[in-house]
């Protein structure tokens, strides 16, 4: 993983991300191809229903992918995101985490798991990404 300063100084760079950060999303951990990002849930978040969102779930790992995948050299966006909504959370914080699948010329594969704090999954993601630089 990265030092503090680096992790603030990354914080800094992706709060131009306005739409994740100011819908609450944190950046947790950065590392190589990896990022660790999480939100806690209020009732801005909510639907009609009562329940989570599925735009959270997205922002949320949409911005894990961004900061992996930029965090070292801006330039990566996604072309092809696909999610399944597998579950509803238990607990008031959920947390993106990356995985990177392969780190191509032009392109790159993550996928995203989105859970609880209790570990249990609620969405699982898979993000196509274009290298534009």
């Amino acid at each position: 993983m990265i030092s503090p300063e680096e992790l603030e100084q990354i914080r800094e760079l992706f709060k131009n991300d306005r739409f994740a950060t100011e819908a609450g999303a944190v950046i947790d951990e950065v590392g190589e191809h990896y990022a660790k990002v999480s939100l806690t849930i209020s009732e801005h978040h909510k639907n009609a229903a009562g329940g989570v969102m599925g735009g959270v779930y997205f922002t949320l790992a949409d911005f894990a992918f961004a900061v992996a995948a930029n965090w070292q050299k801006i330039g990566t966006v996604s072309v092809n995101t696909d999610i399944s909504f597998v579950d509803t959370p238990k607990t008031k914080r959920i947390i993106a985490e990356t995985e990177l699948i392969k780190d191509g010329r032009s392109t790159c594969c993550y996928n995203v798991s989105v859970t609880d704090e209790d570990g249990n999954p609620v969405a699982a993601v898979k993000v196509l990404g274009f290298k534009k630089n």
